[in-house]
């Protein structure tokens, strides 16, 4: 995919606020001392009266952000993931949650490709943190287009929304002429007959890398993007496991709490069939270059195919 275009989906969020804000009034922006970094700088430029930075100060943000939402306000609440979903938790849960407030959390500098930043900010726990918030809708695009459109699909819906948007670029997948998204429906990228593989962000990609290395050996993969993570599309995946029977999931996230774990509870309690998770395996990250980092965390198309090809191996010999 080396002559693909690729667009870090933390700047499809910036575009996709000052596209919304020319028609929208009511849309404004909070950040916590990071807008060059979130990308929400460019709102900044375009819209300085209705740009608020609330320094390093995430959990006052939530709050600032659940006032602004009683008063006829959508507020999109900007900071790394790390601060937005760890740090401020608690505000996240009882300010914006439980009164469901119509505030969207968009979260930049997701999982290991942060690079450099290490583990301290290498956030891969905050699909675990959202999901488990009732009510709360979690959303990872997987590229510019997706991205955008998400940004857009959240500020229509009332409730509170996370996005989780990346640091680095990646390739564009979807054709922005003809794609359509749709919050809790997934989309089928790829079709296959022998396995499914389901990934969100920028595995996504690799997930269709992936599917080409694995059709050159003569195994039929399935590719579905789930950029929904919360509602989830239950019933694309039932259909995936009813018509392939081995499902292998691929996120940017742990293996506990994500993508992978609402994909196994929904084979388990309607069409229980084999599932393989790639993702990090219960540890901490580490600084170094982002794309270095992925290859040795596994979260590439070579190790989704190695996974993928001892899985049909096993469960289908």
């Amino acid at each position: 995919m080396a002559d693909v275009k690729k667009v870090a989906t933390r700047d499809s969020y910036g575009a996709a606020l000052v596209e919304l804000a020319a028609e929208h009034p009511e849309l404004v922006v909070l950040d916590a001392d990071l807008a060059e970094a979130t990308k929400t700088i460019v709102f900044k430029k375009a819209y300085p009266d209705r740009h608020f930075d609330c320094g390093i100060a995430e959990a006052n943000m939530i709050g600032v952000a659940a006032g602004l939402s009683t008063m006829g306000y959508v507020p999109f609440a900007s900071s790394f993931a790390m601060f937005a979903a760890g740090r401020a938790f608690e505000q996240v849960r009882n300010t914006l949650g439980y009164p469901e407030c119509n505030v969207k959390i968009g979260a930049t500098h997701a999982g290991i490709s942060v690079g450099e930043d290490g583990a301290s900010h290498q956030c891969c726990e905050d699909f675990a943190l959202m999901r488990s918030i009732p009510g709360m809708t979690v959303i990872c695009p997987a590229d510019d287009v997706e991205a955008k459109a998400a940004v857009k699909a959240a500020f229509a819906m009332q409730g509170p929304v996370y996005l989780r948007f990346g640091r680095l670029a990646v390739p564009v997948v979807n054709d922005e002429a003809t794609y359509k998204f749709e919050i809790g429906k997934g989309v089928t990228l790829r079709d296959g007959k022998d396995v499914t593989i389901i990934a969100n962000g920028l595995l996504v990609a690799e997930a269709l890398n992936a599917a080409e290395q694995l059709a050159a050996e003569g195994i039929d993969a399935r590719v579905i993007n789930i950029h929904t993570i919360k509602p989830l599309d239950t019933g694309l995946v039932l259909k995936a496991a009813r018509e392939t029977g081995l499902i292998i999931t691929a996120e940017e996230h742990n293996i506990i709490g994500g993508l992978g774990e609402a994909v196994c509870s929904a084979v388990a309690e309607s069409c229980p069939v084999p599932v393989r998770r790639v993702g990090v395996n219960d540890e901490y990250g580490h600084s170094g270059p982002a794309v270095k980092l992925l290859e040795q965390f596994g979260l590439c198309a070579a190790n989704i195919a190695a996974v993928t090809r001892k899985a049909v191996k096993e469960v289908k010999g």
